[in-house]
């Protein structure tokens, strides 16, 4: 089977960083879907496992971690989906990753494609989605049906693509989002997706928080990068909730939340299937939830760029658009 594969950790301009291959195609066992892929996104998680290292791969490496595409077999303990079920999901950052034609996947972390989006379309949500999804609702608590109407959340780096579903769920939800760009493009994108307000977070994000009549904020997403940790804390309401996505070293003075009995919580999508949690089907039913809202049209797809084929060369321009920064919604790579 066709595969884009790497054996050396370079930089994403030089040629050899990624390589088109011919694997063996896998075989379903236990609760495996063996998957036929049609499209994959690129997140910055992609980049950061390709990120320039010593280590070399002595067989080829694939990574990717978000796919589209049709079941073509299924292990003998399946029970979710059958044989030519369409179905999107994130895969696992343990096993071989999904930039390739057939790849296996555990069920429990499997969704039902949206009918009403194509291939590419859906691809661009499952990782994105789960992480917003488990920040808000498994993280911060926040009730998905609407208990929480009317409560505010500041969405930090909204233009992305965990950003870009955060808005809409958020939305969903009832609360009023606060969402951050720094670019008119990125700024016309998270008001086309519902936000309520915009700040820019190159400015004085509190000041410009405040002047919009909010003293304190009720939940804070960070979706970027830890540098506005003091902005959050100063923000964030007593007894209020922060979630972050980021690994840092930054320094993270926890006074402030103290003072506030603030609660701090970090979200990492592929926790359950990696520590194979008690509850790890519970992606499989958060993405079938979110496929039923958008086939209703409250949820929309988050897609940006599309390029086509799946292969080296392309891979290298979705990564290298991803290390740009500016990318806003989800770059997918359809068709092998």
């Amino acid at each position: 089977m066709k595969a884009v594969a790497l054996t050396h950790y370079l930089p994403v301009e030089n040629p050899d960083a990624f390589l088109d291959v011919d694997l063996p195609k896998p075989t379903a066992t236990g609760r495996d879907l063996l998957v036929a892929v049609k499209a994959v996104s690129v997140n910055p998680v992609d980049t950061k496992v390709r990120a320039p290292k010593d280590k070399v791969e002595e067989t080829p490496r694939v990574i990717g971690y978000d796919a589209s595409g049709v079941v073509e077999a299924v292990g003998p303990d399946v029970t979710l989906f059958k044989v030519g079920d369409e179905v999107f999901y994130a895969g696992d950052i343990t096993r071989p990753g999904t930039n390739q034609q057939f790849h296996l996947v555990d069920e429990r972390i499997v969704g039902f494609k949206p009918k009403s989006l194509g291939f590419a379309e859906s691809a661009a949500l499952p990782l994105t989605t789960i992480t917003a999804y488990e920040a808000f609702f498994d993280r911060l608590g926040i009730d998905r049906e609407g208990a929480d109407k009317g409560e505010s959340v500041l969405i930090i780096g909204a233009g992305g693509g965990v950003g870009s579903i955060a808005i809409q769920l958020a939305k969903a939800a009832g609360l009023v989002v606060i969402a951050t760009a720094s670019r008119p493009e990125t700024t016309a994108w998270v008001k086309q997706l519902g936000a309520d307000h915009v700040v820019n977070h190159r400015e004085d994000m509190v000041a410009q928080v405040r002047a919009l009549g909010f003293q304190h904020v009720d939940h804070i997403a960070i979706f970027n990068d830890m540098h506005h940790w003091q902005t959050a804390v100063e923000l964030i309401r007593p007894q209020g909730g922060i979630v972050s996505i980021d690994d840092t070293d930054l320094p993270m003075p926890m006074d402030g939340m103290k003072m506030k009995a603030a609660s701090l919580h970090w979200e990492f999508m592929f926790a359950r299937a990696m520590h194979q949690t008690p509850d790890m089907i519970e992606q499989h039913r958060l993405l079938s939830y979110v496929a039923s809202e958008i086939d209703a049209g409250r949820i929309r797809t988050t897609l940006d760029t599309v390029l086509s084929p799946i292969n080296a060369e392309n891979m290298r321009k979705a990564h290298a658009l991803i290390e740009t920064g500016q990318a806003k919604g989800k770059i997918v790579v359809e068709g092998f």
